[in-house]
């Protein structure tokens, strides 16, 4: 689908009320669980697509930044033909999500923040050593895996599930490094959304999980008080990668919230 100066690469499944997804960094749209996405698409028209410069989607020479890849999901969007949109962004997709909400209040319908944080100095990082996994582009793709997937989960429960082939997608795509290295920038240089959450005017949701090293469930409850109305959701014995962990308990809590559960004016 042409959007603006890129072609972006996209999936969707289903019928009803549209709902987007924005993956996260360094991740491509096959990487989201197929029980999840199988099973909401049985109430919703489920949209996934690959960010500028990742999996199938083109780039050009604009530097990455979060509100490009936030105007990008809008002109997507545009191009779908659809008026406005509930959204779910995971990770760094949540970060676009909420420069999507706060630049484009009119295409964003119900709001899930997964895994997100405000960026900025307001924040809670990670540990320099999670850091420094996470922005290692080095090795094969399957040593690149390993070191995300041990970020993703708690460790006792990683030792309890050993085989990720039951529960984690092998993605078909790949992304270069160079695309790697500018998404990296695009995060470093995000100034964040601190000073601007209560411009969000979406139903919004934040879901985190309890033990997640990656966004710290902190970083949740800090929008919570930023968003008005927002609802926190905190996952026990899960990580960032919760939704792989607990597929079914994911799809309940997303269905609660956008049939209107847990949202109070």
């Amino acid at each position: 689908m042409q959007v603006d100066d890129i072609e972006i690469a996209y999936k969707e499944f289903g019928e009803g009320e549209p709902l987007i997804f924005i993956m996260g960094y360094k991740s491509t749209m096959d990487l989201w669980p197929p029980e999840v996405l199988l099973n909401l698409s049985s109430k919703y028209r489920v949209i996934i697509f690959d960010n500028r410069g990742m999996g199938l989607t083109t780039s050009s020479d604009k530097p990455f930044s979060l509100e490009l890849f936030a105007d990008d999901t809008a002109g997507l969007i545009d191009a779908l033909d659809i008026d406005r949109a509930d959204v779910l962004g995971w990770s760094m997709g949540a970060d676009t999500a909420q420069e999507l909400a706060i630049r484009h209040p009119d295409k964003v319908g119900r709001l899930i923040l997964y895994g997100s944080s405000c960026g900025g100095n307001e924040s809670i990082l990670s540990s320099p050593e999670v850091l420094e996994k996470l922005t290692d582009n080095s090795g094969s793709a399957a040593e690149q895996g390993e070191r995300l997937l041990s970020l993703l989960f708690p460790a006792d429960w990683f030792s309890k599930n050993p085989n990720p082939m039951t529960y984690f997608p092998i993605p078909k795509e790949t992304s270069t490094t160079e695309s790697y290295e500018r998404q990296t920038e695009a995060m470093v240089s995000w100034n964040g959304t601190y000073s601007r959450l209560s411009e969000i005017e979406s139903p919004t949701l934040l879901l985190t999980g309890a033990e997640d090293i990656l966004t710290p469930p902190a970083n949740s409850f800090i929008l919570g008080e930023k968003i008005p109305g927002a609802w926190v959701i905190q996952v026990p014995d899960s990580g960032h990668g919760l939704m792989y962990q607990y597929p079914a308990e994911f799809v309940r809590i997303v269905e609660f919230f956008l049939d209107g559960g847990v949202y109070v004016k």
